[in-house]
């Protein structure tokens, strides 16, 4: 019997692609570079050869084009994602979804929907600068009628896209290139419905809850391992869904270990960080808390375009674990 094959992110979103155009003749996928590799990676490779030009369309540089395009080939009941290789240049797409997409099924009365998927791929680091590198997933979650996702395993970024596009809601999908060398070896695609998904706890433990979103989530991991050199006993969690956000594993793990530590890509005035603490901390009594919630954020200020800036600008793992034990000691 062979091993079983590890599959790293990016090859799992292609996976996730190829299941959905092969089994579903509504879906397409729309957007800028899509044949080429410096673009997306190794996510879309050779679907354009296996599906057609016509189910894989690279478009000139416009994203609001391409966006109120695919918007409106979903009210027409089409299965549309379109892709934006940086997050940073959808901004120009925002009226058809902010005002348009998340919308339609309200002011129709739920009679139509606009179920259209939008991957926004965050691409940061590297010395790219402050117009190259932003987070954007706390903007979304404010929106009523956007469902927000956030994968951190490669497991997810397959089932999560699929159960993204099978949704009839319009879903932004985040997908963070820091998480393109992270594997799994893969289980059978099983359909889920995006209704039923949420945080989900990675790591038992009993002293401290880590929570985090993408590569935050893969931050956590990385920080419960350090902690757990020292003794200190960490339970962490992957949101998963931003939006809408169902925070009651995280309520029952704080009430468990009566400390709360949230990690986010993106900045603390008015940041998903700051929603996740507001919303466990409605539900239980202070009393419950050994130590006060913790926001793990980056500075408030647009990213640098120096490597030995970006070293102090962008969170590691060292650093929380050094904040943790300063609050458990």
């Amino acid at each position: 019997m062979s091993p079983e094959k590890s599959t790293d992110y990016g090859s799992a979103i292609r996976e996730g692609f190829a299941y959905l155009l092969t089994n579903y003749p509504e879906v397409f996928v729309i957007g800028q570079g899509l044949w080429s590799p410096w673009y997306v990676g190794n996510s879309m490779t050779d679907l354009d050869k296996e599906f057609g030009i016509d189910r894989i369309i690279d478009t000139p540089v416009s994203e609001s084009a391409c966006t109120g395009a695919a918007v409106g080939a979903a009210i027409a009941g089409m299965k549309p994602v379109v892709v934006h290789p940086r997050m940073d240049f959808m901004l120009y797409a925002m009226d058809s979804i902010v005002n348009e997409a998340a919308k339609w099924s309200s002011m129709m009365g739920g009679q139509a929907t606009a179920g259209v998927t939008v991957r926004a791929i965050i691409n940061r680091g590297g010395e790219q600068g402050a117009q190259h590198s932003q987070s954007l997933h706390s903007w979304f979650t404010h929106i009523p009628g956007l469902r927000v996702v956030m994968p951190s395993t490669a497991t997810d970024a397959r089932d999560l896209l699929i159960a993204s596009v099978l949704c009839k809601d319009p879903v932004i999908f985040v997908d963070d290139r820091w998480l393109y060398s992270e594997s799994d070896i893969l289980p059978e695609v099983k359909e889920v419905d995006l209704k039923d998904q949420g945080p989900r706890i990675t790591n038992e433990g009993t002293q401290v809850t880590l929570v985090g979103a993408g590569y935050s989530a893969k931050l956590c991991t990385d920080v419960a391992k350090i902690l757990a050199s020292d003794g200190i006993s960490a339970e962490t969690i992957d949101i998963r869904v931003l939006n809408p956000f169902n925070s009651g594993v995280i309520v029952e793990s704080v009430l468990k270990t009566g400390r709360l530590v949230v990690i986010d890509g993106g900045w603390s005035n008015s940041g998903f960080a700051s929603e996740v603490i507001a919303s466990v901390t409605e539900q239980i009594d202070p009393i419950s808390l050994k130590s006060s919630p913790i926001r793990v954020t980056l500075p408030s200020a647009p990213a640098p375009a120096s490597s030995a800036l970006e070293k102090i600008y962008y969170t590691r793992a060292e650093d929380v674990a050094a904040k943790i034990r300063a609050s458990i000691s």
